[in-house]
């Protein structure tokens, strides 16, 4: 039996989330790195409980979530609050990513998509993929959604573009391109090509992602993980 794992990112507002809905459509795995980041700081769970005991009650909203925009100001000022952090995130993060990959393994699926947005920043996971796939689309395109989907002014957005690696630096580290420039049909076919591409694909053993996939490459990126979904 053989089983690869897939490396998806992108960029704020290049469409990912459209290339992932259509992978879902098609019946693969995806595992989203940011859902898994949001849910072991959820209330009453391990990670919540030192997060709480070690910032105090002040970083908790009034629902008992924890305050992510509170947080992100301490651990951004603070570095030693930011290992501190990072501590308690980063093996519980290791262990659901892990648990999540070994059910898909057991169910029999050839390839794992992990959806990582700061894959290519970091740079520290992209070993263990067999491919990297970036959902790539024009600068000018970029801009033009962002300030649509979030109603911003032209200079907000493209400071907002700025604070991310650019997509065209990120195409010199993927395998493979999704270009959704176009229009969502024009997507969907290059998702459908790429996943034929994937099935056929049957050099990647298990033993290499046994040997460390999760547990071996996560230090770092947790840190600006939390970044994005704090930000």
């Amino acid at each position: 039996n053989t089983m690869f794992l897939v490396g998806l990112s992108g960029g704020i507002a290049s469409g990912k989330s459209t290339v992932v809905t259509v992978l879902r459509e098609l019946g693969c795995a995806v595992i989203d790195a940011d859902v898994i980041a949001r849910q072991v700081v959820q209330p009453h769970l391990k990670a919540y409980q030192q997060i709480v005991h070690h910032f105090g009650t002040e970083i908790l909203l009034e629902s008992g979530e924890i305050n992510r925009e509170a947080l992100g100001s301490i651990i951004f000022s603070q570095p030693e609050k930011r290992q501190l952090l990072n501590s308690i995130t980063h093996p519980e993060i290791q262990k659901e990513m892990l648990k999540q990959i070994l059910k898909y393994f057991v169910l029999g699926y050839r390839y794992v998509i992990l959806d990582i947005p700061l894959l290519f920043e970091t740079n520290r996971l992209t070993k263990f993929m067999k491919y990297t796939v970036l959902v790539y689309c024009s600068p000018r395109a970029q801009l033009s959604r962002l300030m649509q989907r979030d109603g911003l002014a032209q200079a907000e957005a493209e400071a907002r573009i700025r604070s991310q690696l650019p997509l065209d630096e990120k195409r010199k580290f993927a395998t493979h391109i999704i270009d959704n420039s176009g229009g969502r049909e024009s997507t969907r076919r290059q998702v459908l090509r790429l996943h034929s591409h994937l099935e056929d694909s049957l050099d990647f053993l298990w033993a290499r992602l046994a040997a460390g996939t999760v547990v071996a490459g996560l230090g770092g990126f947790v840190y600006l993980l939390l970044q994005h979904f704090i930000s």
